[in-house]
């Protein structure tokens, strides 16, 4: 795909990796379209990047509607958007925090893809990308409930591939780890990002925004159904 003048989607895209997937797509000439829940914070991103927006939340059917008819037709969604939620042991969770986290991260990225594969199935084109983390592919006491959500989001995105290969269309599950985000401070835990030194060595927002880039840039016959990234500085042990 060249993505010069393609649409692109990229919700959460008011800071963190949303802001830096972003930026480096529509310096690569793309027309970006972020999206995001805190109205304040998207338009100041989006004046920023030069970028339009879409204030919603991915978890209402109908934010996801006005999405779409302020896109137009999309040849890129960038499913970013999620949070960590209540970072505790699952006996420890009200029903509300698990059925929020669940839709947070899973279910209303659902709802996106579903409008974003009819459109594209018609169209015979287009690329979507899930972000997962990589709390999908490891355990870790109290993160049980995001990581289910995780977990599922990338084995959706499998699914959703091979319904969506025979029409040309691509989806690729990204599974990020440690990176230069607000992702801790929100979810309220301590890691490395909040060490200065350390955070220097995660993941950089712009540095995943560069990986997007190159996965939309891959030859059109060839897809890439799943890619993980983690700093050196991240002991995962066993694996």
């Amino acid at each position: 795909m060249n993505v010069k003048d393609a649409v692109v989607v990229v919700t959460g895209g008011s800071d963190g990796y949303g802001f830096g997937i972003a930026k480096v797509l529509k310096r690569a000439g793309a027309e970006v379209v972020i999206t995001g829940r805190n109205r304040e914070k998207l338009e100041s991103a989006g004046e920023t990047l030069g970028a339009r927006t879409v204030r919603g939340d991915i978890a209402s059917p109908s934010d996801w509607d006005r999405v779409f008819e302020v896109a137009g037709p999309v040849d890129v969604l960038v499913n970013n958007a999620g949070f960590g939620g209540k970072i505790a042991p699952v006996a420890e969770q009200s029903d509300e925090e698990i059925i929020s986290t669940v839709m947070g991260n899973l279910a209303g990225t659902i709802l996106g893809c579903r409008r974003a594969a009819k459109l594209m199935m018609e169209r015979k084109k287009g690329t979507i990308i899930n972000i997962s983390s990589v709390c999908a592919l490891y355990a870790w006491p109290g993160w049980s409930v995001y990581t289910a959500a995780k977990a599922g989001l990338a084995k959706f995105s499998h699914g959703l591939y091979t319904e969506l290969r025979p029409f040309g269309v691509r989806v690729t599950c990204l599974t990020p780890s440690w990176g230069q985000t607000g992702f801790n401070a929100a979810s309220h835990i301590q890691g490395a990002s909040e060490d200065p030194q350390l955070s220097r060595k995660c993941t950089a927002p712009e540095e995943l925004g560069q990986l997007v880039l190159e996965i939309l840039e891959t030859p059109d016959h060839l897809a890439i159904p799943d890619l993980t990234i983690q700093p050196m500085i991240q002991d995962i042990s066993p694996m």
